[in-house]
């Protein structure tokens, strides 16, 4: 197996092999409106050193974005290529977004998983995160 060496994403040159890697995912990452390529561009002026990617003889295989609103972390797009699950690239992504959140001052993060992915649950809860009993609510503000 190849080397993974993390980097943060490049605008826009990263964008179509990061889409790409999310629409494989059997489960948990779920393309919406907001990763769009000016999406994407919007989230990047906010916290450009958060959008993070795993990179293998020069594919990106991994990708993760965290975000920070000035009091709180979030977790986006955690996504490893299939045949580099088991290898600790999702833990390293993880790791590297959780030391640069604490670095701007974070002191604590969500994320959400999808109820049908236990492998993730699983995964955040050896990392020590917490399952919250919460009832999450979105709606769209931009029909």
């Amino acid at each position: 197996m190849a080397e993974v060496s993390l980097r943060e994403f490049r605008f826009p040159q990263d964008y179509s092999a990061a889409l790409c890697l999310w629409e494989t995912m059997e489960k948990g990452v779920r393309i919406g409106r907001s990763d769009t390529l000016n999406e994407v561009e919007k989230k990047l002026r906010r916290d450009p050193d958060l959008f993070l990617v795993a990179e293998a003889e020069g594919e990106i295989v991994g990708t993760v974005i965290g975000g920070f609103d000035g009091r709180r972390g979030m977790i986006y797009h955690l996504a490893v290529h299939h045949e580099y699950r088991g290898l600790g690239v999702g833990g390293h992504l993880m790791d590297e977004v959780e030391r640069r959140l604490k670095a701007k001052g974070c002191r604590k993060c969500y994320l959400m998983v999808t109820t049908d992915n236990a492998e993730a649950m699983r995964f955040y809860e050896r990392r020590g995160w917490s399952r919250m009993e919460i009832h999450p609510y979105s709606k769209e503000l931009d029909p």
